[in-house]
């Protein structure tokens, strides 16, 4: 019988790298894997559907996820995932010091349905009494103008948003059009030490570690997803990719712990990565369904709540059925 040949997209992960080339097979499956960016792989599966299997921001999967008539589902693969407090950057000017001073601001953000934005809006709204009406909500790209939405978004009623073409969320916020930008990647004119512009929480690790521990919410920016007709006609496929990508994470990880040579060009990194199992477990980057419970429940509501989701859904409608099944020898 002959290998079931796929395509693959993501970007350049580590804890993929053994799985890409070769030294991880999924079994029955043969891959041709493109290496990009990743948001030309977001953008071109979202559009054309170009491979069989690619990594997508969540919030842009949970609007394709949800639709009437869907054609891809998800696997549960994490390939980014990162705590968003340290995304909020601010113009002084404005006289932000805390969250609860964004009420009535002008807030931007490169898409709506950007999964960074999307934690730290949904944050907001349920925790901190700063709902989503309450902001005057900007979209544009953010170091270069012109960047669009790349899914249908129906936003909740009484909110607003104005989508800006001809400047980026860092020439406005560095102005004083808007008052903050949520982003993933730092906007250039906090990178060129903008004197009007700085992040809200500059010392934002102990806020985020309190958050975990208070919450068991580690934010899930980026996943893997599969054209559903894939599945249909080899059931088989979900659980033997599953399998493959857990053990090149397995492998990765057990680099970052070896402390006999220099796996990566930075100091203390076993010992950071101890420190980091002390604190969510022996797996410090799990996959899987039940291990991230409380991380995917969360997205799968503010992504509803912000008008993302067609649907309130529930993690086991989003993967194929069956795939977590134990096997106990």
């Amino acid at each position: 019988m002959n290998n079931l040949k796929l395509s693959i997209a993501t970007t350049d992960y580590d804890h993929f790298r053994d799985f890409r080339n070769g030294a991880v097979r999924a079994e029955g499956i043969d891959h041709n894997w493109s290496m990009l960016g990743h948001h030309e792989v977001f953008a071109r599966f979202t559009a054309n559907r170009e491979w069989d299997v690619a990594e997508l921001s969540f919030a842009k999967f949970m609007a394709q996820i949800t639709r009437d008539e869907c054609d891809i589902v998800g696997l549960p693969v994490i390939c980014s995932r990162l705590f968003r407090f340290s995304s909020f950057y601010v113009n002084k000017n404005a006289g932000i010091k805390t969250v609860e001073d964004l009420k009535g601001k002008r807030i931007g953000s490169p898409e709506w349905a950007h999964s960074a934005a999307v934690y730290m809006r949904g944050w907001m709204h349920n925790e901190c009494g700063v709902k989503l009406p309450d902001v005057h909500w900007y979209q544009a790209g953010a170091n270069s103008a012109g960047r669009v939405e790349k899914v249908e978004i129906n936003l909740p009623d009484g909110v607003k948003l104005t989508r800006v073409a001809d400047k980026s969320l860092s020439e406005l916020l560095a102005v004083g059009e808007i008052d903050c930008a949520i982003i993933a990647r730092p906007p250039t004119c906090f990178l060129e030490c903008h004197p009007d512009v700085e992040r809200l929480y500059p010392d934002h690790v102990p806020m985020e570690q309190e958050y975990y521990a208070r919450t068991g919410v580690w934010p899930i920016m980026h996943i893997i997803a599969m054209q559903q007709h894939i599945l249909d006609e080899n059931p088989w496929v979900a659980r033997n990719l599953l399998n493959a990508f857990n053990e090149s994470k397995r492998r990765s990880v057990a680099r970052m712990f070896d402390p006999a040579v220099s796996r990566y060009p930075l100091p203390f990194v076993p010992a950071y990565a101890r420190r980091m199992q002390e604190m969510f477990g022996a797996d410090p980057f799990p996959f899987g369904i039940e291990e991230n419970r409380p991380t995917w429940e969360q997205m799968l509501l503010y992504t509803y709540q912000q008008g993302i989701a067609h649907k309130h859904v529930t993690p086991e409608d989003i993967f194929p059925q069956g795939i977590m099944t134990d096997v106990v020898v």
